[in-house]
């Protein structure tokens, strides 16, 4: 359909509806000509910002079916789309059983005219015909949209003929019967009366607004059916506004002609008779005996069928106004919820995705949307229905003003509408102006539609649907943290605020999920973690692997908060040099790199050892905290286990930071702290460990035990010497072979130059067997490697000493930056 007919008529019809001829009088009596006024200039100003707004978003790209739900769900995401998804259906269904009850009160009341009733209860009476006339409005629909909008063309025609009938009839000599009915012709002295407000009742301002602002509701009728459109986002701007311009004149005139025509009360033929009635002047009509007048702008519904030059068209006209909005509600609800089901943002609502026939129509969504019609009109009563849907429409039209704005405020290149005649801080202002009104309307009513929307909004949060729409929220996200690291630039470290920012070396993560696992135990939801990934080869061999990002599903899965990058790279070495250069921005960049240890060091190429081993020397001297993880048979943490934390030497105190953090983890909480600390002699054990108690204690690291190691430094037994042996005969340089060659060959001078090392690591696989053989995690203060001096066999020999047959272990040393600190 084209703007004409599938957006101006459809919007003209609905915003018209029940109210500009059942309820415009009723509105003037009670706020006067001036209020009702500004009733009408208020409504049309918010539905006008709103309209701006939802230009702006339909015209910054395809707008398919769903109308404000789409475009508030891919404005600021499925969180809040699809929880005004599900009020805005709402709304709409309660909407059409608001038409259908105005509707009915017209037939009961031309029923009991004629001495017609069904029941004889007026409650009753219209529930029965709004049921009925239910039942006819799904016909219809379910016909066909095409037959529905040729119905609506129809209705339209008849709409016009009625209004244009009550200006005629307006301008028409009043009769006496008009005039004991409150009709007396274009008066000054009425408009002067008719001004001011007169509230009777409960009534106030707002609450006369709540029962107009159903009325302005119709803008969303053509973008409601956005799918159905031919070009929505040219047709949508252009049929909205000329509907808003039109039926604002159109309400505004006949607001000013009932104003200065009728009365406010008037005694109608009870009192009187018309023959014996020479002079009735507005004095004598508007003085009632009792204590209520039957007729006149707060009595009479019907008032502007009085005025009419031909009454029973203004009858046709309401059932024009009435039946055409129902059918536009009853066409937008099931619309809207087939769009939420068919983006299955909540469980089991596909169910009325479903299209039937060429043009999918969403049958089981007009069903649904007949039930719910059905469940309301049983209310019977338009003035208790009108304020709900106020809500319900309010809380959209603010959530569209917001879209606009946030999507505008988060200055992405992305939002760039045709429709340049929109403001950010106009569609601000609509948005804050819509939630004021609802509270002014009615608060406590506001409170329940709010807490509705979070309550959705929150479950879906929760619920985390799979989709990507580009929403405003993804834009704010990237700004926000484009200006957060900025500003961390500027910061000054200090030690109270380190944090192990950790680069681990993964491979593909889903490869080594021990590793994954525990590295983000220690950062998780504290600092950065980045699992870097080097691919042996050329950078074209690799091309559509290194943009790949399903290493982020598989984080996903496992609730895992990590980035991923890789590099292509001849060997492993360089591409680690890569990224522990490169890698993080400003202050957000890794300061400690963890790796796995080299099961296959003993059978691997020697070169691809030598690799691994410069990896680690190279991160020591660009200041990386090291740490390589060993676990053997996998990270069961055993329920009241221990951490035991060997700290041998000050390396800043990241060897007693990471134990603290993951001691306070979830899957660590029951195992109790375990420090073991080297001694200087064994008669100052004492003092060595009093000494280290009060350095935890300055820390504030929480312990159970501290154990003081004397003897380190003596020599291993010879049994644990000759494993050590056999461990390195098949890295021994031979006679004919050279070092420059074999660098990572042990000749004899290395074993003499590093015996003592050699013997401490030795003594201290001893002592971890002695003490930490049932331990649930091992941390180990890492051996420094000395490329100059010390191959790659000797340091890859004492790694396996230290962790062979040993529960997992962590070996792990800081950069000499201090991380601990006593100070406040």
């Amino acid at each position: 359909m084209g703007w004409i007919q599938g957006v101006l008529v459809r919007c003209v019809l609905n915003i018209f509806g029940v109210m500009l001829f059942l309820r415009l009088t009723w509105i003037t009596g009670q706020a006067g000509i001036g209020f009702a006024s500004l009733i009408i200039l208020l409504s049309s100003f918010v539905t006008a910002i709103t309209t701006m707004s939802m230009s702006a978003i339909c015209t910054n790209g395809e707008v398919k079916g769903g109308g404000a739900y789409y475009m508030i769900s891919r404005s600021l995401g499925p969180e809040f789309g699809g929880a005004i998804g599900v009020v805005f259906s709402l709304a709409n269904a309660v909407a059409a059983a608001m038409y259908i009850v105005g509707f009915a009160e017209t037939v009961k009341d031309l029923m009991w005219e004629h001495g017609v009733m069904i029941t004889g209860n007026e409650l009753h009476d219209v529930r029965i015909i709004g049921c009925a006339v239910s039942f006819l409005i799904l016909a219809i629909v379910l016909i066909g949209l095409d037959f529905e909008a040729k119905a609506q063309l129809v209705l339209l025609f008849i709409l016009l003929a009625a209004i244009v009938n009550y200006f005629v009839g307006s301008l028409l000599p009043a009769s006496n019967e008009q005039k004991l009915k409150g009709f007396y012709g274009y008066s000054d002295q009425l408009f002067y009366d008719n001004f001011n407000p007169d509230f009777r009742g409960d009534n106030n301002f707002f609450s006369v607004f709540a029962i107009f602002f159903p009325a302005a509701t119709g803008i969303l009728a053509g973008a409601n059916i956005s799918g159905d459109l031919k070009n929505a986002s040219k047709a949508i701007p252009k049929g909205t506004f000329l509907a808003i311009v039109l039926t604002s004149l159109v309400y505004l005139g006949m607001v000013w002609c009932i104003g200065s025509s009728m009365l406010r009360d008037a005694v109608g033929m009870v009192e009187y008779n018309l023959t014996d009635v020479s002079e009735l002047t507005i004095d004598i009509v508007s003085q009632c005996s009792n204590a209520t007048c039957p007729y006149g702008l707060h009595n009479d519904n019907a008032a502007v069928g009085v005025a009419s030059a031909f009454r029973h068209l203004i009858t046709a006209g309401i059932f024009s106004a009435t039946l055409s909005s129902a059918l536009a509600s009853m066409v937008s609800a099931p619309k809207v919820f087939q769009a939420l089901g068919k983006d299955k943002l909540f469980p089991y609502i596909h169910y009325f995705a479903k299209g039937f026939g060429k043009s999918g129509e969403p049958r089981r969504g007009y069903f649904l949307t007949f039930a719910i019609c059905i469940g309301v009109t049983c209310i019977g009563a338009l003035d208790i229905i009108a304020p709900i849907i106020s809500n319900f429409f309010l809380m959209a039209y603010a959530l569209i003003n917001f879209s606009c704005f946030d999507a505008s405020f988060a200055n992405t290149p992305g939002f760039r509408p045709a429709f340049k005649f929109y403001n950010k801080w106009i569609s601000l202002m609509g948005a804050m102006l819509c939630v004021g009104v609802m509270f002014l309307i009615n608060w406590w009513a506001a409170l329940v539609s709010f807490v509705i929307i979070l309550a959705l909004y929150i479950y879906l949060k929760h619920r985390k649907p799979d989709v990507n729409w580009g929403s405003s929220s993804q834009a704010h996200a990237y700004k926000d943290a484009l200006q957060a690291t900025m500003k961390l630039t500027n910061v000054e470290e200090h030690v109270k605020n380190f944090r192990p920012q950790i680069l681990v070396l993964t491979g593909y993560p889903r490869n080594r999920p021990a590793l994954v696992d525990f590295v983000s135990t220690i950062t998780k939801k504290q600092s950065l973690m980045i699992c870097g990934h080097v691919f042996l080869g050329d950078m074209y061999e690799h091309v559509g692997r290194l943009r790949s990002t399903a290493a982020y599903k598989w984080f996903k899965s496992r609730d895992i908060k990590s980035f991923y990058t890789s590099v292509a790279s001849p060997n492993i070495r360089y591409g680690a040099q890569v990224l522990l250069q490169c890698q993080g921005m400003g202050k957000l960049r890794p300061n400690t790199l963890i790796l796995g240890y080299k099961n296959d060091w003993q059978v691997d190429d020697p070169r691809a050892v030598d690799c691994y081993f410069n990896v680690i020397s190279d991160a020591f001297d660009l200041k990386y905290g090291v740490g390589i993880l060993r676990v053997p048979d996998g990270l069961d943490v055993k329920q009241e286990g221990t951490i035991d934390v060997w700290w041998l030497f000050d390396d800043g105190g990241l060897t007693l930071l990471i134990p603290y953090i993951l001691s306070t983890r979830k899957q660590y909480k029951s195992c109790k702290l375990r420090v073991f600390c080297a001694g200087t002699k064994k008669e100052n054990m004492d003092e060595d460990h009093q000494r280290m108690a009060t350095l935890l204690n300055k820390f504030r690291i929480e312990y159970t035990s501290i154990t003081v190691i004397p003897d380190l430094k003596r020599k291993p037994k010879r049994t644990s010497y000759k494993e050590f042996e056999s461990m390195i005969y098949r890295w021994r340089l031979g006679n004919d072979e050279s070092g420059y060659d074999y660098p990572w060959k042990i000749a004899d001078s290395d074993l003499v130059a590093h015996k003592q090392k050699t013997y401490m690591q030795i003594k201290l696989r001893e002592k971890l067997l002695e003490h930490s053989s049932k331990a649930s995690l091992i941390v180990l203060t890492l051996p420094v490697p000395r490329k100059v001096s010390c191959p790659a066999g000797l340091y890859m020999a004492w790694l396996e000493m230290l962790t062979n047959n040993l529960p997992p272990t962590l070996l792990l040393r800081g950069n000499q930056q201090s991380v601990l600190t006593y100070f406040s």
